[in-house]
């Protein structure tokens, strides 16, 4: 299986885990696949009252620079820590 269908697989199996995994780790596999599918953040940050999107945006930015193979590859890896934490 190649890194693109395995990160394909795991996008689609996290997003059935039994319970809901934490704030942080949501934003960690937001960060991860944005920086994977997209690349470099590429918007301005939103605003002052937009506090779900600016964390949202931060996380994405703190991935500047990351090659999309090595986004891909951390959010295979995270993705399964919180399948096998959370089960399906």
């Amino acid at each position: 299986m190649s890194l693109q269908e395995e990160f394909d697989k795991i996008a689609e199996d996290v997003k059935k885990v039994k319970t809901r995994p934490t704030d942080q780790e949501l934003l960690d596999l937001y960060g991860l696949y944005k920086q994977a599918v997209v690349g470099d953040v590429n918007t301005d940050r939103p605003g002052m009252l937009d506090l779900k999107g600016k964390a949202k945006w931060d996380t994405w930015n703190s991935r500047k620079g990351m090659s999309k193979d090595d986004a891909m590859s951390a959010y295979v890896a995270l993705g399964k820590e919180i399948i096998s934490k959370y089960g399906m």
